[in-house]
């Protein structure tokens, strides 16, 4: 029997690929969409941003936030056109996947390979989240120490941050048992309200540092050479409006939003610290006081994580939990739901499947162990960066934005979109050697 998850994501295969449309509600909104994007993409990283400008400087570093930004909002564009599928004997089709979007443009290849790429992508957000999360913990404490002891204090807590990991990853375990994306809608709320929290926090202390010291670090080129080293899902929305319309919308709007908390963080961070800026604001001891502010903003972080992080796992959740449920549709093991009453709330239940609580916990598992193999922030945050950008956020929009307007090659469209294309390969190549580089040499060190 087809469950409710099955009919929303139906797929029929035929001599043409044909998608029905969802079956489930469309309620999402401009706003739930933009929450959802916040949630995602004003993550931890936006701390690290003043060391990336440290590295280029004051012209190449805002320029390159702009640069990505525009980047950004044209693929979403690209890819809001490309919602719906002309198909000329049932009408348009709505797409309900990037990777649905994918197979009935560019083809079956192609789908596996932007499959590939996106659940490596989602997967390595959420270890790079544990590894923050765990960093936030450890600075919480020392924060607590250096105002006891004084800012020369030693205080290590230890070499590592395993210990926080696990904890991290046990509070994981409980939080992927949420069904799917459209019961997080409270998560990504409160993870938004912490991502603004902590991002206002590190522009905050920035300037105020600025005005203590009342001056501008910093240089046109950037930190010395030799300084350098190692550093170089969707909401279901309603209609009408057009559901494009919505997105292209939601896509404006988080994307300056993001860009204004990326600029302010990027640049006023390196105006308090010139080359000195640490690699993470607020986990780096750029400051000590007032240390439960400090405090307060990796606390903030932490919760926005746990949020965040469900935010990519539920599309690898439901990805597993399909092929499954297609794959053995009569085993119980996987069909299967208990209904437990939760001891502390009368009249509250839980519904519990066996296939969706193993499978959930193992991809936790893996996750944190992987993040305590390589507990790098920085570097395997660029290694991420680098690996899914060109191929989710250029490459396949451009292609199937060809396809989809019939483009004819060596056309001026053609040629722009494909020069376009080109450019940002190239860039990204550069930054995955660069980031490769940085967390080979992080690991040996």
């Amino acid at each position: 029997m087809d469950t409710k998850e099955d009919n929303e994501s139906r797929v029929i295969t035929s001599t043409e690929t044909q998608l029905r449309d969802s079956v489930s509600a469309r309620t999402g909104t401009l706003w739930t969409a933009v929450t959802h994007i916040i949630t995602g993409v004003i993550g931890a990283g936006v701390l690290s941003l003043a060391w990336a400008t440290a590295e280029l400087g004051w012209i190449a570093g805002p320029a390159a936030i702009f640069a990505f930004a525009g980047v950004t909002l044209l693929s979403a564009f690209l890819l809001a056109d490309c919602y719906r599928y002309p198909d000329p004997d049932n009408g348009p089709l709505r797409l309900n996947s990037y990777a649905q979007a994918v197979k009935v443009y560019l083809g079956k290849k192609n789908e596996l390979v932007c499959g590939v790429v996106v659940y490596i992508n989602l997967m390595g957000f959420c270890i790079a989240y544990t590894i923050v999360t765990a960093t936030c913990i450890r600075a919480i404490m020392k924060s607590n120490c250096y105002h006891r002891k004084g800012h020369n204090a030693t205080c290590s807590y230890g070499d590592n941050n395993n210990n926080f990991m696990v904890l991290f990853g046990l509070v994981q375990i409980f939080m992927s048992q949420i069904p799917n994306f459209h019961d997080m809608l409270w998560l990504s709320i409160v993870a938004a309200i912490m991502s603004l929290t902590y991002s206002f926090t590190g522009i905050g202390l920035a300037l105020g540092k600025i005005i203590e010291k009342r001056k501008i670090e910093g240089s046109v080129k950037g930190s010395p050479a030799e300084n350098r080293g190692a550093k170089v899902c969707l909401d279901t929305l309603r209609s009408p409006p057009a559901e494009k319309i919505t997105m292209k919308k939601a896509s404006t709007v988080a994307v300056f939003i993001q860009t204004f908390f990326f600029l302010c963080c990027g640049c006023l961070g390196y105006a308090a610290f010139g080359d000195s800026t640490p690699g993470n604001l607020l986990t780096g001891f750029g400051f000590y006081e007032p240390f439960w502010l400090v405090d307060f903003a990796n606390a903030c972080i932490v919760l926005h994580l746990v949020g965040g992080c469900q935010v990519y796992s539920q599309p690898i959740f439901a990805a597993m939990e399909r092929w499954l449920s297609e794959k053995y549709p009569q085993n119980k093991f996987i069909s299967r739901f208990y209904v437990l009453k939760l001891p502390m709330l009368r009249g509250e239940t839980v519904r519990l499947n066996p296939m969706r609580l193993c499978m959930r916990t193992v991809y936790v598992v893996i996750t944190t162990g992987v993040a305590v193999m390589f507990p790098y922030f920085n570097e395997v945050l660029g290694v991420l960066g680098a690996i899914g950008f060109w191929p989710l956020a250029v490459y396949f929009p451009v292609e199937m934005c060809i396809m989809q307007k019939k483009i004819q090659s060596w056309t001026r469209p053609w040629l722009l979109l494909r020069g376009f294309s080109f450019v940002c390969l190239f860039v990204c190549l550069l930054s995955l050697v660069g980031s490769i580089y940085g967390l080979v040499g992080a690991k040996l060190g």
